[in-house]
């Protein structure tokens, strides 16, 4: 008896078997979630952005195309302008040779009258080939200068011509479809009354001699 009752109070003294205690509640997040409509709007708002972004770049690539053509345009209608600039003397110097044959002497040698046929033959096909590339041949004699195609070598006065009328011409000038190759060197009126200009009234005096403004191609 006595024992059990040492066994039992041993067992009083012994401490309590541990438990787990019951897991601690979650604690509520501290952080609010975000509002559902303030989401929205920065979804929305970075939307545009980017397609502001998409519709930019596009445009860009839109203008680079147009460049790039328009580039192209110019090489095809006057890349030749070089080239034909110098095949100008060569429709120069036809003429010439057709100038300088006196009338009496073509009357009076069939031989060089073949020969001249032959030269303004040659010379109405060269021209001709020319028109077909966009290269053409304006002489401006009897029109009022005009300083963005003439180029004004001298004044010729005490002329019937109004001033400022073309009544000289030295040399033809050229265009490359609608920009100026060459221009023409011209003798100019001087006094008298202003040629009418486009509009009907009188224009100032013309530019001095050598002066235009260059529009060349």
């Amino acid at each position: 008896m006595v024992a059990m009752a040492d066994r039992e109070q041993d067992g009083d003294d012994r401490e309590p078997d541990a438990r787990p205690e019951p897991a601690a509640a979650e604690a509520p997040s501290g952080a609010a979630e975000a509002d559902p409509g303030a989401q929205l709007e920065a979804a929305r708002a970075e939307a545009a952005a980017l397609k502001d972004q998409l519709l930019r770049a596009l445009a860009e690539m839109e203008n680079v195309r147009r460049r790039a053509q328009r580039d192209r345009d110019d090489a095809a209608k006057y890349g030749i302008a070089v080239f034909a600039n110098d095949l100008l003397a060569v429709a120069d110097n036809l003429r010439r040779a057709l100038e300088a044959l006196p009338v009496e002497a073509l009357e009076a040698d069939e031989y060089l009258r073949n020969l001249a046929a032959g030269v303004e033959l040659t010379e109405r096909q060269f021209l001709a080939a020319l028109e077909r590339h966009g290269v053409r041949k304006f002489e401006p004699l009897g029109e009022k200068f005009d300083s963005h195609l003439h180029q004004a070598v001298f004044e010729v006065p005490d002329t019937d011509q109004p001033a400022g009328t073309v009544v000289r011409l030295l040399q033809a000038g050229y265009m490359l479809h609608d920009r100026l190759l060459r221009p023409a060197m011209v003798g100019v009126a001087k006094g008298g009354s202003s040629a009418p200009g486009p509009n009907g009234a009188a224009d100032g005096p013309p530019a001095s001699p050598g002066g235009r403004i260059d529009t060349v191609a």
